[in-house]
């Protein structure tokens, strides 16, 4: 419905008659403090979380008890009336207006719509994110406004509800699109010269990533930083890759594409090689295999993620493979098991051997081992799955046959 407040502005409230994340139904009860953000949804995360809805500038967003309320302006008013999750949209210019009017001998922008707007709902101060811009920050309280950055300001969001792992599902499957895509180039693919040739043309990194991000957006995903890394470049983890790729040696594939429709991601990575493989990389790819299986074999509520990431620790001990640190670099294992995965790539919680983490029933994790060695390769095999009280959910789906004859 449209009605007028006190404040003599125009506003919108009342539940939404459409989403645009469709068959997804996001809808989490809480009880919100006092909060501010001012950003765009590409950028915060917990600024889609919290009003559901897609826009690529900075604009106001607070949560005053229980009620969301946005401040858009005229190019996104409507649509956020429409689609958006928040219980009332006001639109920018009429709070424009009243602000150049109160502030005379200033430039108004934001922090002075936001002092009104805390006025007009009787409000002291905000609880901010800890990314908060601190120029407006400085505004704001130069205004009289008690601004406080806290570290999490939607801890819920590490429980994911059925809806959520919906979501992330539907970016596995996107991701595992995208690995297929380029298994069907490196099947394709010729051995000439030691090099991977298709169509004539070397293969490289590049293309492979092509096809990648082409398979995702097809599927209604964006891939950016897509990684198709192969040989010692694959021993840097966070290598995209580039040039050409040979025959014989490892090629890892990471694939976290944004669902367009929903702004969740997935998160898969395969290790491929088109030629034969070595018993060393045999070897390699066995034990990380093992490592992983030992790692899923633990995930469950209460669990330390300090202690899953030790399954994959001892696995690669029985397995001889040594983890190094040297002034040319680390050698073996020398990232976390895994992380959280929702409306951010990374997110809580973590499962490293660098901090302790008590898993929690519906969060969303990878589950993702690796080892590197220059000269050898590199290997990685990632999974997603959400911590339940037994066993894991596995919300990724790709086989793991990597030698490509």
């Amino acid at each position: 419905m449209r009605r007028n407040d006190e404040s003599g502005f125009a506003f919108f409230t009342g539940r939404l008659s459409s989403h645009p994340a469709g068959k997804y139904n996001f809808n989490v009860v809480r009880t919100i403090p006092s909060l501010l953000l001012y950003s765009d949804t590409a950028r915060s995360a917990d600024m889609l979380y919290f009003g559901r809805f897609n826009v690529p500038d900075p604009f106001i967003a607070l949560g005053i008890g229980r009620k969301k309320i946005a401040v858009l302006n005229a190019l996104e008013f409507g649509r956020a009336r429409k689609t958006s999750g928040f219980d009332v949209v006001f639109p920018l210019e009429p709070w424009l207006k009243k602000a150049r009017e109160r502030h005379t001998d200033a430039k108004v922008g934001a922090a002075e719509v936001i002092a009104l707007l805390a006025r007009h709902y009787k409000q002291r101060g905000f609880s901010v994110p800890e990314d908060f811009p601190a120029g407006l920050c400085d505004r704001l309280r130069a205004l009289g406004l008690k601004i406080t950055p806290v570290a999490a300001l939607f801890p819920e969001r590490e429980i994911k509800t059925a809806a959520e792992a919906a979501a992330i599902r539907e970016g596995n499957r996107c991701s595992a699109l995208g690995i297929a895509a380029a298994e069907k180039l490196l099947r394709a693919s010729k051995i000439i010269g030691g090099k991977l040739v298709h169509n004539g043309k070397p293969l490289t990194s590049e293309k492979l990533r092509t096809a990648i991000e082409i398979a995702c957006l097809e599927a209604g995903a964006l891939s950016i930083g897509t990684i198709a890394a192969g040989g010692d470049q694959a021993c840097d983890p966070h290598e995209r890759g580039h040039g050409p790729l040979r025959a014989n040696e490892l090629i890892i594939v990471d694939v976290f594409p944004r669902v367009s429709a929903t702004g969740y991601h997935g998160d898969m990575t395969r290790t491929f090689l088109k030629g034969r493989a070595s018993e060393a990389q045999h070897n390699l790819v066995s034990a990380v295999r093992a490592a992983q299986l030992a790692s899923l074999h633990v995930v469950r509520t209460g669990v330390n993620g300090r202690h899953v990431h030790q399954q994959c620790l001892d696995v690669f001990a029985r397995h001889g493979f040594e983890t190094k640190h040297t002034p040319k670099g680390s050698v073996g294992f020398f990232h976390g098991t895994g992380h959280g995965l929702g409306l951010d790539v990374h997110e809580p919680p973590r499962m490293s051997g660098t901090v302790d983490y008590i898993l929690k029933k519906g969060s969303v994790v990878t589950v993702e081992p690796g080892l590197y060695y220059p000269g050898l390769g590199g290997c990685r095999i990632e999974d997603v799955v959400q911590v339940t009280d037994a066993k894991p959910k596995l919300l990724s789906s790709f086989h793991y046959d990597w030698e490509l004859r």
